[in-house]
């Protein structure tokens, strides 16, 4: 009778598992065989819908990056050229003629003929922009048509905006002033600015530099390009002068009260 105890059976079997070539063995190299790419259709169309994945990707990717100025054509960029030298040239202007009347303020007294003048012209400048004040000079008319019923607020507003953006003093929407504070909504057929309810045709009158604002509103995207879009037309017309007639009503205010100057006892 043998002194030494045989091992238990568990022990036999997990030793035969982990030897090399058992049943462990077995299993990686049936799990590598079913894992092993093989060279079927199914493999062979799903590589070839990961390679056009891949080139689809890096194609928007580069038009995405080459968007802009890229895409448009040479009359399209010379035109923006030209709207940019414009503008530029408009701002040396304002800067010049801002440096003289600093110049004449400062070598005269507030009382003095040149110290009126520029408080006239700012008073002046302050009821257009408010709305208070007529106007006139050059500028264009914009006529939008809508006869689907496809121009929103939106598409209004957005017209505004590039009108502004193109150096536009005074803007008015059929009878209604376009100032600061204008809002804009949809309405029962139409737009409702300000609170007056507008049909189509919309005609936008704008002051300010014909050339530059009728150019604006042709810039490849812009407005025009838009009411198209939407089955409506734009057309835009340029005049050596054109009327801004309609007011803002003034409003008093109900809180502010202006400040008295103060004397001054030295004198």
């Amino acid at each position: 009778m043998s002194t030494k105890d045989e091992p238990p059976e568990p022990h036999r079997a997990f030793t035969e598992q982990t030897k090399p070539g058992g049943s462990a063995g077995r299993a990686w190299r049936r799990l590598y065989r079913i894992a092993r790419p093989r060279a079927t259709l199914a493999n062979g169309f799903a590589l070839l819908l990961a390679a056009l994945l891949g080139v689809a990707i890096v194609t928007q990717v580069r038009q995405t990056q080459t968007q802009g100025l890229d895409s448009l054509r040479e009359d399209e960029l010379v035109r923006i050229l030209d709207d940019v030298t414009q503008t530029g040239n408009r701002l040396d202007d304002q800067v010049r003629d801002l440096e003289r009347t600093r110049d004449d303020l400062a070598e005269g007294g507030g009382d003095s003929p040149e110290a009126i003048r520029a408080a006239q012209e700012r008073a002046d400048t302050l009821g257009i922009l408010a709305g208070t004040e007529r106007a006139t000079g050059p500028g264009i008319t914009l006529r939008i048509e809508d006869p689907d019923g496809q121009i929103t607020s939106a598409t209004v507003l957005d017209a505004v905006q590039e009108l502004r953006d193109a150096g536009a003093e005074a803007i008015q929407i059929g009878d209604v002033r376009v100032v600061a504070d204008t809002w804009f909504r949809d309405g029962n057929g139409g737009v409702v600015v300000a609170g007056h309810q507008l049909h189509p045709p919309y005609t936008i009158t704008a002051i300010g530099d014909a050339h530059t604002m009728g150019s604006a509103m042709e810039i490849p995207g812009g407005v025009t390009a838009s009411v198209r879009s939407k089955g409506g037309s734009a057309e835009v017309e340029q005049f050596e002068s054109v009327n801004v007639g309609a007011l803002r009503s003034k409003s008093s205010p109900r809180y502010a009260q202006p400040v008295p100057e103060s004397s001054d006892d030295s004198d």
